[in-house]
């Protein structure tokens, strides 16, 4: 009788070890979710998306398997600790190539806007040459209209990319940049069918 207390207790005690041996690697837990938040204030979800998007899908993942591990009775962390070191070391390189993108954004979108800007000057000087006749007038007016929705978001691009928004300010110069050519193209088109040079 007293060999089979002392083996149940012998029992119940390795149990026990054993249970305890997994514990959840909070720290690594929390100095991933750290990373990833630091990447996010470099603004890596408006700069790198898609890098960024896979961040937050390992740790979700990563906290999926952490839920699994914690219901089992034997508990092993091995891998997911495994995934945080590599989690953390992607939310760390993610985070350092922001600097790089946005630099590169913003040298595209003054690019864009100082195109822009000799497109809408070519645009202003060629629509006074437009002929004027029965529907020249609605054409022209329609044209001056587009013009001006364009100097407008000229206007808002280049203060979105004063501010350092780049991304928002790239977008929105390219939006303008393309309204703009299709306006010249336009206007080119006009001046060419009545025979006016420009």
């Amino acid at each position: 009788m007293k060999n089979k207390v002392l083996f149940g207790l012998a029992t119940l005690a390795i149990v026990a070890m054993l249970s305890s041996c997994g514990k959840v690697p909070q720290a690594e837990i929390d100095a991933t979710n750290a990373a990833i938040a630091a990447a996010q204030a470099a603004e890596a979800n408006v700069y790198l998306p898609a890098e960024f998007t896979a961040l937050q899908d390992s740790m979700n993942a990563i906290t999926a398997a952490v839920e699994v591990q914690k219901g089992k009775l034997f508990k092993k962390f091995g891998t997911v600790k495994e995934q945080l070191a590599t989690t953390l070391a992607q939310a760390n390189q993610v985070a350092a190539n922001v600097a790089a993108k946005k630099e590169e954004v913003k040298k595209e979108a003054d690019t864009i806007l100082n195109g822009i800007k000799s497109v809408v000057a070519e645009n202003a000087k060629l629509v006074v040459k437009l002929p004027r006749g029965k529907e020249g007038a609605a054409v022209i007016e329609a044209i001056k209209a587009d013009m001006a929705t364009v100097d407008g978001s000229v206007a808002e691009a280049q203060g979105m990319f004063d501010k350092g928004a780049f991304m928002d300010a790239l977008n929105k110069a390219k939006a303008a940049q393309e309204k703009a050519t299709a306006i010249n193209t336009e206007i080119k088109e006009v001046l060419t069918k009545a025979r006016i040079r420009f």
